[in-house]
């Protein structure tokens, strides 16, 4: 049975953000079993190795002008020329792969025009299929808008939503249920953003961040920083745009430099939190505000009917629209190892196929892991070129939480605002992804992984 909040509906129509496949949010819904076995380990990287991939990918391997391309879908065949960006074999169309003695093969049965499988803290790209062709992503943008907002403002910062910061929200958007007048905290929004990918959520804090071309401003020059070529924002949101576009190779560089944050990782990986709902006034006078439940709308984190939680998942972000079809980022973690798997467009016409693809992309990484030979590299951030090996991470860039070092969050256990489910476990990539800090990608400190989901049984 669906409990349905008064206070946000979605209406889905053509050309409008999915960010998922609900049609309602501010509901209640079901979620899958949970793996049994929690992961854990803590690693410490050099950072001469992972300033060294940045060499990989000059300035002269530059895409062409994104900005040039529709967003409209493209033909069914990729450029017969792309970026080469983290190397020569990724501007190639097709699938590459290089195995080695005992690898496994493919899954044969993907259809997706573009996919990604990438280890998140080598950067070494597994295998790739068109991985840098440009296409409309969705709401998976949301991750570039989110990894460049979020230092922005402390999670206890209050806003009182004015008309103009809903202005030019696009028909069939996905909502969070953000109300005019009434008055919510960054992390409120945020949570928007992230479990029910509300372009509602995005147009406040683009407001507040002095409005949609200034954050679309601020997103194109932080996709320029993460060498992040393909992409051309036009929306903060991931709505379909003109000249709107990114690929798979880029999602996962968004990804990746998002889950350097602590609060980009306790956002991606929350199943389930309070939101708050509308202010109502009784015949007495008196005034209530009750909040209600979101989800997220990340299958592999949340559960369908034909979908399991996949073990060790911990984020990242889905979409769907007209021109996108559906888009998904994940990241997982197994055996000490961890993967960023990008999808995008299936061509299979099958519910919840992006994840169901994602799925066994994620089996096949884990199992070639250490069997095949790198076609590529995810390329580290300009600034991480320029940079001193030697120089120290002083903390976590763009995070609001102090160093996790003997910090042990228990999953699935309700945070102090309620929010719930494996990220408020501060999540898979806090020991394992590399930080962003200090001009350099560095990891220097150990921070332990939590049970990344308790398990849970359907009602």
């Amino acid at each position: 049975m669906v409990s349905v909040s008064p206070h946000a509906v979605r209406i889905r129509a053509r050309g409008g953000e999915g960010g998922g496949n609900d049609t309602i949010t501010g509901g209640t819904f079901p979620l899958a079993p949970a793996p049994k076995k929690a992961l854990r380990r803590s690693l410490t990287v050099t950072s001469a190795a992972l300033t060294a991939l940045a060499l990989l990918s000059p300035a002269a391997l530059a895409a062409p002008d994104p900005s040039t391309s529709p967003s409209a879908s493209p033909s069914a065949t990729p450029p017969a020329s792309m970026s080469t960006v983290g190397g020569a074999r990724l501007g190639k169309p097709g699938t590459q792969v290089e195995l080695a003695g005992g690898a496994p093969v493919l899954p044969k049965d993907l259809t997706a025009r573009s996919w990604i499988v990438a280890d998140a803290e080598s950067g070494d790209v597994l295998a790739a299929h068109n991985a840098h062709w440009r296409l409309a992503p969705a709401s998976t943008l949301k991750m570039l808008f989110a990894d460049t907002l979020l230092p922005k403002w402390p999670k206890t910062t209050k806003h009182k939503v004015e008309v103009s910061d809903l202005a030019g929200i696009g028909s069939g958007s996905s909502l969070v249920g953000v109300k005019e007048e009434e008055t919510y905290t960054v992390h409120d929004l945020w949570l928007g953003v992230f479990l029910r990918s509300g372009n509602d959520a995005v147009h406040v804090l683009s407001a507040m961040n002095g409005g949609v071309e200034q954050t679309v401003a601020d997103m194109n020059a932080h996709a320029e920083e993460l060498q992040a070529l393909d992409t051309h924002a036009v929306s903060p949101d991931g709505y379909d745009m003109p000249g709107q576009v990114s690929s798979a190779y880029d999602l996962t560089l968004f990804a990746r430099s998002g889950l350097q944050k602590k609060d980009f990782r306790e956002y991606a990986s929350t199943v389930r939190a309070k939101f708050p709902g509308e202010t109502k006034k009784d015949k007495k006078g008196k005034t209530t505000r009750k909040p209600f439940e979101i989800q997220n709308t990340n299958r592999l984190l949340a559960g369908d009917y034909d979908v399991d939680v996949y073990p060790g998942i911990a984020g990242v972000k889905n979409g769907n629209t007209t021109n996108a079809g559906a888009t998904f980022t994940g990241v997982a973690e197994r055996d000490g190892r961890v993967l960023l798997v990008t999808v995008m467009n299936p061509a299979k016409d099958e519910h919840n196929e992006v994840y169901k693809e994602t799925a066994r992309l994620f089996d096949w990484g884990f199992e070639a892991a250490g069997k095949v030979r790198p076609v590529g590299q995810l390329v580290a951030p300009r600034s991480a070129a320029q940079a001193s090996p030697s120089a120290e991470a002083s903390g976590e860039a763009g995070g609001t939480g102090k160093g996790a070092g003997g910090t042990k969050p228990v999953a699935g256990a309700p945070a102090a605002d309620g929010s719930g489910g494996v990220g408020v476990a501060a999540g898979i990539a806090a020991g394992v992804l590399v930080l962003l800090a200090g001009g350099a990608f560095l990891i220097n400190r150990k921070w332990p992984l939590p049970d990344l989901v308790r398990r849970r049984t359907r009602p």
